[in-house]
Formats: structure tokens, C-alpha cells, sequence
């Protein structure tokens, strides 16, 4: 499955995701095979970041 383009949405459909399906970012990136260091960079462009005690970006 392609992720979504726009960093709002695809920060909406990650976290969605954190807190449905995942106890982790690693854990779903597994799953889905993705790259967590490249989410993480796309998200953080946006001005998001990645909170592992809350499992969610912000």
C-alpha cells in the first residue's frame, strides 16, 4: 500500500494506525514493511515528531 502524500493526512492515517493496530512505530513499519527512519523523516519535515511513551506522532 502506497502512504498518503500529504504529511497531515499521512500523519493522521499513522497515528490511526499506533492506536488501533500497533504498541510501536517499529511494530507497525515492520508489519508493513516500511522504513521507520524514512517515516520519520517525511513526518518530521512536517514538523512532527515521533513519541514512543505515548506511541504517537506530535
Amino acid at each position: 500500500m502506497e502512504l498518503p502524500h500529504d504529511p497531515f493526512i499521512l500523519l493522521s492515517y499513522v497515528n490511526t494506525k499506533l492506536r488501533d493496530d500497533y504498541d510501536s512505530l517499529q511494530a507497525m513499519c515492520d508489519d508493513m514493511d516500511l522504513n521507520p527512519s524514512e517515516l520519520e523523516a517525511r513526518l518530521g519535515a512536517a514538523g512532527f515528531e515521533y513519541m514512543p511513551e505515548t506511541n504517537r506522532f506530535r
